[in-house]
């Protein structure tokens, strides 16, 4: 079988696609579910009803194209990623592994491939966190992680529900008939820009994850006791914000103390009140992010990070309370697809080198109902979640043609 990948075409189509965005180029805005987001998937529906697939979305907006093989009663193939980007993203952060994954179809299509499991690509809804807080909606829906209740229960900044705005959007089904059974896929493929920089440092033409970190996200609040900067004299106060950044570097102190390289914890948001230069700060809400391959390892910081809680409340007199969002177990990739993987990145002549992806993507949730593999493409010098985001065709190019030769190895 002859695989060639149009990669003119497919350069084009991701530029077309970064097109639909609520700030100009090179930036990407397309939060989910916004005008923009909607025209951006009918675009992408466009692109596979020209290839003569089979098109369905669910409650949550997911959509699936399909090729359906010669015993369509099988499990079938996987691929896909997610087209919703964060405010002021780039253009190939989930759009490479829709747009890719579309062509390594097509690819197969061109080649005459006759698949015996059915092919499918799948655009997951709202794998960004920017609208409802929390991060892989759809694929969470899908493998049965989230609740459908989630669906009154999820706001966003204008208090809109879940389920208010997804009904807006044309999606009205329940969210309970969104969730797959297990036996729907036989195997799902990930492609993915890497987001990092080891690829393009080593020049590896393709990452192959073997492990999906997952992340504990919790929403902390410190109370203290507010008033005036002046009148208030040191011994008097509780300050919520110097509880804040004790705590932040406990926090730091927290994930080094495992001398683990994959533990990583992050505060990356901090909301200060009343937030004026005179007054002292007497409420702050912090996010925490911690992050692990290992849940042990990454829960027994968790467990440190608590009782830091404890201690500085007593110590500063203040009360910090902890609300965990979401606290979701690490993915390990499926053995023989990993294999498979390396034995298409060897066919093609493509170096290779096996990987753990430390940001998490809906193959972590998709690993709950089907085995999974994700491969890498370098990115230049890491970047990621920024208009500067870029890889360069050859890559994309690579990634597909490594992809369309696992699917059709799947297929059979």
């Amino acid at each position: 079988m002859q695989l060639e990948i149009d990669s003119k075409r497919l350069q084009q189509e991701l530029e077309k696609l970064a097109s639909y965005s609520d700030v100009p180029a090179p930036a990407v805005t397309r939060v989910v579910y916004s005008a923009t987001d909607l025209a951006a998937r009918r675009y992408v529906k466009h692109l596979c009803r020209e290839e003569g697939f089979d098109i369905r979305e669910d409650a949550a907006g997911n959509a699936f194209a399909r090729w359906t093989g010669s015993d369509a009663t099988l499990p079938a193939v996987g691929t896909g990623s997610h087209i919703d980007a964060i405010p002021n993203a780039g253009m190939y952060d989930g759009t490479v592994g829709v747009l890719a994954g579309l062509e390594a179809m097509r690819a197969l299509q061109r080649a005459k491939f006759k698949p015996r499991r059915s092919l499918e690509l799948l655009v997951f809804t709202a794998e960004e966190p920017t609208r409802f807080g929390i991060g892989c909606m759809g694929s969470r829906l899908l493998a049965g992680v989230l609740d459908p209740a989630a669906g009154a229960r999820l706001h966003d900044a204008q208090n809109h529900s879940l389920d208010e705005v997804r009904g807006l959007a044309g999606f009205t089904e329940p969210l309970s008939t969104v969730a797959l059974p297990a036996d729907y896929y036989s195997a799902f493929v990930e492609l993915h820009i890497e987001q990092g920089p080891v690829l393009e440092r080593k020049q590896i033409d393709i990452g192959i994850v073997t492990n999906i970190a997952a992340p504990a996200s919790l929403t902390i609040t410190i109370e203290g006791e507010g008033g005036h900067a002046g009148a208030v004299l040191m011994p008097q106060r509780h300050d919520a914000f110097c509880a804040a950044a004790e705590l932040a570097l406990e926090v730091e102190t927290a994930a080094r103390s495992t001398e683990a390289i994959d533990t990583v914890a992050t505060i990356g948001r901090c909301e200060v009140f009343p937030g004026a230069v005179n007054s002292i700060p007497s409420r702050v809400r912090v996010s925490l992010d911690v992050r692990d391959t290992n849940q042990v390892r990454r829960d027994s910081v968790l467990a440190v990070i608590r009782k830091a809680c404890d201690a500085i409340s007593h110590t500063r007199g203040v009360h910090i309370q902890a609300e965990v969002l979401n606290s979701d177990a690490p993915a390990t990739c499926d053995p023989k697809l990993v294999e498979a993987l390396a034995a298409a990145c060897d066919a093609h002549g493509l170096s290779h080198e096996r990987m753990v992806s430390r940001a998490y993507h809906d193959s972590l949730f998709m690993a709950r109902i089907a085995p999974v593999a994700m491969l890498f493409i370098p990115c230049r010098g890491g970047v990621s979640h920024r208009p500067d985001e870029y890889s360069t065709p050859e890559a994309i190019a690579n990634g597909a043609l490594v992809l369309a030769e696992t699917m059709a190895a799947l297929s059979q």
